[in-house]
């Protein structure tokens, strides 16, 4: 999770606490009065609310629970949790003041209907709006079925790696004929898949507001065996190479198909279902709508259905799968490349969920699916950039944000689930995307190189579906080159700018003080040491009638440019002045250069010049911020003297500045500098007031 996130978060201590992640989440939103809807994907809660606008999103993210926080277009809003969303979404809903959502009713004002009212009101609300609904009703489709979907392909996975050890023959093969006992594990799988327009049909219908069960109804006349039955009558034609027939009924052309794995067809019948309900519903007199809604829905869409929608969601899907296979067939090393280099960024905006559909038909149709073993260098780039946040987290000890790596790792290396990696972390770090991408070539350009991976399922990419690939090798080199590629990159170049990694361990510094004040005494240090200098001495002692209290004096730091002190209080932007980064003081500056203060190694030294990060001998690291907001400037007016891993010595120019580039800009030259790490240290003091020169002694820092 962000730093900036946690360091913000106006109650640290209760951020530590996650009793209530329930209520907490409905008070940062603005209460269940601002809640219109509520529903659940498999990581993420999907709120609709009367309004967005006015959400503090750093206090969303502070919550415990909350991996991130997602705001879209029309007043919806994303909570990103993880794999216990279903845990907290029914502790939600089961909040007294969310009855109204759980059992449907609205108050007014609170109707769907009345908060779109409002939003045409207010103006046009996006023109994604239309887009976000279509792919929020695509994965509200699937949702609720992808544990089922996940299990299966557990199954097709154990299938896959016992026909590659030989203990059975090649499952899917044609003509190939199961001994009875593996015959009854090979059809735990099958249900799921075969009847998965049913469970489609079902989601899709409820979430667009027709009955479910009317849906699922009329979806499942076209799976009866006596449908496809009517494709082997006297006088039926065979088309599309004996794919499927056509028989005439009632004088009418009458296309059978086999709709097994078919999800184009249900989804698009769900939608005619949907705007046939609200048809209806507006001529039929409420008393005998109970009766008369399903009966004539059913009257209408069966046929409907039968004779005009599945035909032409069975060829729309099959035009799709087409073209896709067609781009593969003629360069697979172009396919291979492109989709894992695609999925970063089809997949925050629910672009993937079509793909998804189109895996499912070519397993389907042609027996194979040639999508899913890119996709997996996606997947593994994904994680293995995780894999990198989460090495740095433990080497910084940054607890919040090793605890988010650590589910997100297992989310997806278990059960490749990305959600929670891509939300939770790295729609947050711009640095991580780069690197990211990188880790996605390299695994895609392996598959295309190698001709390209099939399987034979439908599976979640992760280390336990390795099996269901059929070329198991080269699978394995790739999603391995894209993991560790993304994580090597992440832990060598890091994931966060200097003012976050500050502010993070800022956060741990207050989150230990907090803890340690009702033990800690009163230290004294001693006068300040020559400027640059990290000797050990033992400071005065300052003695009371019944104490006293000795504290040992670790370093000075000297001022790094000459001019003004200004006390960190005073300095002109409050996450400095709040001491939330770290303690210090600011330097209103009277020369144009920035020097290293001590002798030490340079962390990070910013291409804009505005700031430089430095781990001293004494093992302090230090912050020079050069000006307020300077960052915008992007390194205009500022000629940069050293690079990240350099080593420095007391006096070494890090940055010359142009302070008239500065000002006209209208920006402040304050330069905060301050001590990052303070929670392994004692006090860290002002150890000067009004003008400066370079090395002067500034800070003090006291063991602990």
């Amino acid at each position: 999770m962000p730093p900036e996130t946690h360091v913000l978060n106006p109650h640290p201590k209760e951020s530590k606490v996650a009793s209530k992640p329930a209520a907490e989440i409905i008070q940062s939103i603005g209460g269940a009065g601002n809640v219109v809807g509520l529903t659940h994907c498999a990581t993420r809660l999907r709120f609709q609310l009367k309004d967005a606008s006015g959400i503090d999103q750093s206090a969303v993210e502070a919550i415990p629970a909350v991996l991130g926080a997602v705001p879209q277009t029309g007043d919806r809003y994303q909570v990103v949790i993880g794999g216990a969303v279903e845990t907290v979404y029914n502790e939600i809903m089961a909040l007294p003041e969310m009855k109204r959502i759980s059992s449907g009713g609205s108050s007014e004002g609170d109707s769907v209907a009345d908060m779109k009212a409002a939003g045409k009101a207010k103006g046009p609300r996006g023109k994604f709006a239309a887009l976000d609904t279509f792919f929020e009703v695509l994965s509200d489709s699937f949702r609720p079925i992808l544990g089922a979907l996940l299990g299966a392909s557990l199954f097709i996975t154990f299938m896959a790696l016992m026909a590659t050890l030989g203990v059975i023959p090649a499952w899917n093969a044609p003509g190939v004929t199961l001994d009875p006992s593996w015959q009854f594990v090979n059809l735990m799988w099958q249900g799921v898949f075969v009847f998965l327009p049913l469970m489609v049909a079902y989601n899709a219908s409820k979430r667009m507001g027709a009955d479910p069960w009317v849906g699922f109804g009329i979806m499942a006349v076209v799976m009866l065996p006596g449908f496809t039955a009517l494709g082997k009558t006297d006088g039926a034609e065979s088309v599309f190479g004996g794919h499927a027939s056509v028989v005439q009924i009632f004088g009418l052309p009458l296309t059978v198909f086999d709709y097994s794995s078919q999800v184009f067809p249900p989804l698009l019948m769900a939608g005619v279902l949907a705007a046939l309900t609200v048809l209806l519903k507006k001529i039929i007199p409420s008393s005998v709508q109970l009766i008369f809604v399903p009966f004539i829905s059913m009257l209408i869409m069966i046929p409907l259905t039968a004779f005009l929608i599945g035909p032409i969601g069975v060829y729309g899907g099959a035009g799709l799968g087409n073209f896709l296979k067609s781009i593969n067939d003629f360069s697979p090393f172009i396919f291979a490349v492109v989709i894992p280099l695609a999925y970063p960024f089809m997949v925050p905006l629910g672009l993937h969920w079509p793909l998804n559909a189109i895996m499912l038909l070519n397993i389907q149709s042609l027996g194979f699916d040639f999508i899913q073993g890119p996709m997996g260098a996606w997947n593994f780039a994904c994680f293995g950039a995780t894999a990198g946040v989460l090495f740095l987290a433990i080497r910084e000890k940054d607890r919040l944000m090793k605890q988010t790596a650590t589910g997100a790792l297992a989310a997806g290396l278990l059960g490749g689930i990305s959600e929670p990696s891509l939300y939770g972390i790295h729609l947050r770090f711009k640095r991580i995307y780069p690197r990211m991408l990188i880790g996605c070539l390299v695994g895609g350009v392996i598959i295309g190189l190698g001709g390209g991976v099939k399987t034979s399922a439908f599976v979640f990419t992760s280390l336990l579906t390795i099996p269901a690939f059929d070329n198991i090798p080269l699978y394995t080199i790739a999603i391995a080159a894209a993991f560790f590629t993304a994580m090597i990159l992440v832990i060598l170049s890091g994931y966060q700018t200097p003012e976050q990694k500050a502010e993070v361990a800022a956060q741990v510094a207050a989150d230990e003080a907090e803890a340690s004040k009702k033990s800690a005494h009163v230290a004294s240090v001693a006068a300040p040491v020559a400027a640059g200098t990290a000797g050990a001495g033992v400071a005065t002692a300052t003695s009371t009638g019944t104490a006293t209290a000795v504290a040992t004096l670790l370093a000075t730091i000297g001022s790094p440019v000459a001019g003004i002190v200004v006390p960190l209080a005073e300095v002109p932007d409050p996450v400095f002045s709040k001491g939330i980064v770290g303690p210090g003081v600011g330097i209103d500056p009277t020369e144009d250069t920035v020097y290293a203060p001590a002798a030490g190694k340079v962390l990070v030294a910013q291409p804009t010049g505005h700031a430089f990060g430095l781990l001293l001998d004494s093992g302090v690291e230090l912050l020079i911020h050069v000006g307020i907001d300077t960052v915008n400037l992007a390194g205009k007016g500022f000629d940069v003297k050293v690079a990240a891993g350099d080593r420095v010595e007391a006096g070494t120019p890090l940055v010359v500045f142009d302070r008239t580039i500065i000002e006209d800009a209208g920006y402040s030259l304050v330069t905060p500098v301050l001590v990052t790490n303070a929670r392994k240290f004692g006090p860290v003091e002002q150890a000067a007031s009004g003008h400066v020169q370079v090395g002067s002694p500034l800070l003090t820092v006291a063991a602990k």
